[in-house]
């Protein structure tokens, strides 16, 4: 009835070499190599990715703020009602 998920298909003349996932260790240099990867990495882009959402930042808080003020009835058209 078909072939098993891990058999799903025969390459010839390819070699594929594995290791076993009980062989490896999951964090190997993590600490010494991990951290200050991400901290490089981190400091190369901080400066191309930051400013467009600051800049969409600050143009969502002017507009709510604009709107909220565009509700608000003006107390000088009612300054004769009584």
């Amino acid at each position: 009835m078909g072939r098993h998920f891990g058999n799903l298909i025969r390459l010839r003349h390819i070699i594929t070499y594995t290791i076993s996932p009980f062989e490896q260790k999951a964090f190997a240099n993590h600490l010494s190599k991990g951290i200050p990867n991400t901290w490089r990495r981190f400091k190369s882009q901080v400066f191309r990715v930051a400013p467009p959402f600051v800049v969409a930042y600050l143009i969502y808080t002017w507009a709510n703020h604009d709107h909220e003020l565009s509700l608000r009835k003006n107390p000088a058209d009612f300054a004769n009602d009584k």
